[in-house]
């Protein structure tokens, strides 16, 4: 990217004040990735001599991995300057990632209002709509004169997230619902806040679930969403950037599960040796031990294999075919469940259209590997063949469609359902249909 590499070499070669002059042009999100590989004491130098609210801009797009360590290195009574800088919910997020001891040392440099406000959004658990909101937000009275509702507007823009909408909340902060900048703009003459106001607000409680905030948002193309307390009172708003960075946080760990990848707790690209380690690990053990199962069904089934020995040139595609169709099946159903496209409700629906699609499928597949059986075996070879493979594509696809809902059912996460984890149950169940099958349509000598 050219605006990145310009920056990369401004920051290598240039003086001092074409370094400031880069800071104050590029955008924060270009010289975050510009700094992100450096060390935490070369990122400060290269920010110290730039304004507090730039800094504080810079910061908040690196990731929490970089930013907490470069943390450790900023001066308190800068690092002071920077969290006054910042938006409500993005210096909540660094409050979490200070030591301790830190906490304490930089809190008294904050003004009272500003430490109560952190202290605060810091204390809402993790993953729900209270951690992420921000207090930063526009809020109105109903009576308010459309000409007075703008003054008052242009007064607060710069200390807020957003003013467009702007919310009505009563004298005890209820909610009523939200108006929006152009209808104030376009009012009448005389025309209040109540009279432009839509009633209909979405909003969402506070202890919600943050994927399910972030699916109104997306669901309804709205820029910000308020989040009520349990007496209906406004205590925050989430808007669409954090929504974006929640949507993509959950897909990445949903990615992660669907390959039976535990939780890494950083990106991949500043994860440790060992990190990595631990989050595989687990799931590779209990797969290897799952897959005993597949070499047990065959070692049962050592006389009909002795006698036929062209079975076991089929066996991997046999195998490999049940495990595709049932991995691909997951994955259909595991991402609709996760969108809402498909709820526990409809697994009546889904299952038989599944069968259906799973028959078509496998007796497709048959007719394309028959003729091979011929030439390799024989017509009775050829015959189980493609009867085992329309029944392993029909059962691997039916436990790749139930398992998601059966997981979700018991209100675990579909995307546990992971594309090794129905392969190796595919893998055991279609041995066992295979050569099931071929003892009871072949002759033994």
């Amino acid at each position: 990217m050219p605006a990145t590499t310009d920056l990369t070499l401004t920051f290598r070669r240039g003086s001092p004040d074409d370094i400031v002059a880069r800071l104050n042009d590029g955008h924060p999100a270009d010289v975050a990735t510009v700094l992100q590989p450096l060390q935490p004491q070369r990122r400060w130098e290269i920010l110290k001599d730039v304004s507090p609210d730039r800094q504080a801009d810079v910061l908040c797009y690196l990731n929490p991995r970089s930013r907490a360590a470069m943390i450790q290195v900023i001066p308190q009574k800068d690092l002071a300057a920077i969290l006054a800088e910042m938006d409500p919910d993005d210096r909540a997020d660094v409050y979490h990632e200070l030591p301790a001891g830190l906490r304490e040392a930089v809190m008294p440099a904050l003004a009272q209002a500003e430490r109560e406000d952190v202290r605060r959004l810091a204390s809402f658990k993790e993953g729900t709509a209270g951690a992420i909101m921000t207090s930063a937000y526009a809020a109105l009275s109903p009576e308010l004169d459309a000409a007075d509702a703008l003054t008052m507007l242009r007064h607060e823009a710069p200390a807020k997230e957003t003013i467009d909408p702007a919310y009505v909340i009563d004298a005890d902060r209820r909610l009523l619902g939200s108006v929006r900048l152009r209808d104030l703009i376009t009012a009448p003459p005389g025309g209040t806040v109540s009279d432009l106001m839509d009633r209909n607000t979405h909003a969402v409680a506070i202890d919600e679930d943050i994927e399910n905030a972030a699916r109104l948002i997306a669901r309804y193309d709205i820029v910000a969403l308020p989040v009520i307390d349990s007496e209906g009172r406004l205590a925050g708003i989430i808007t669409h950037d954090d929504a974006l960075d929640v949507m993509e946080a959950e897909a990445t760990e949903d990615f992660h599960k669907v390959g039976t990848v535990g939780k890494i707790g950083s990106s991949v690209a500043d994860a440790t040796i060992l990190m990595l380690y631990r989050a595989r690990i687990g799931w590779l053990m209990l797969l290897v031990f799952g897959n005993i199962f597949s070499g047990a069904g065959i070692a049962h089934f050592e006389d009909t294999i002795a006698a036929h020995l062209a079975l076991m040139f089929f066996l991997p595609i046999l195998i490999a075919s049940g495990g595709n169709a049932g991995s691909q099946s997951a994955t259909l159903m595991v991402r609709a469940l996760a969108t809402g496209d498909i709820g526990p409700r409809d697994w009546t629906r889904v299952l038989g259209r599944e069968l259906a699609v799973a028959v078509l499928l496998g007796v497709s597949m048959a007719a394309a590997i028959a003729l091979i059986g011929v030439v390799r075996g024989g017509p009775q070879i050829a015959l189980v063949i493609s009867l085992s493979m329309i029944l392993i594509v029909i059962v691997g696809s039916l436990i790749g469609m139930a398992l998601p809902f059966i997981l979700s059912r018991f209100d675990m996460d579909p995307a546990t359902a992971s594309t090794p984890l129905v392969t190796s149950i595919a893998d055991a169940t279609g041995v066992v249909i295979y050569f099931s099958i071929a003892q009871t349509i072949l002759p033994l000598p």
